[in-house]
C-alpha cells in the first residue's frame, strides 16, 4: 500500500511512523512540490484515509485527481 500511494502522490513523501513500541504506527505525508497539496503535512491512521486526505489536499491545491483502481 505503501508503494502505490507514493506512486499516486509523487508530490508528496509518504511514510510510516514508528510508535514507541516499535511498531508501525500512523501514516503520514509530507509535502515537498507545492503544486501537490496546501498542509505541509497530512497525518492519519490508515492508509484509507491518508489517500482521501490526499485526495483532498489536490483539490484543494488546484490540481487535477486520477482515479486509480484501488
Amino acid at each position: 500500500m505503501l508503494d502505490r500511494l507514493r506512486e499516486e502522490f509523487t508530490g508528496h513523501r509518504i511514510w510510516r511512523a514508528r510508535r514507541w513500541d516499535g511498531r508501525p504506527g500512523d501514516w503520514v505525508a509530507t509535502l515537498h512540490d507545492p503544486s501537490a497539496g496546501v498542509d505541509p503535512t497530512v497525518i492519519r491512521a490508515d492508509s484509507v484515509a491518508l489517500r482521501e486526505a490526499l485526495v483532498l489536499e489536490a483539490q484543494r491545491a488546484g490540481r487535477p485527481v486520477i482515479k486509480r483502481a484501488w
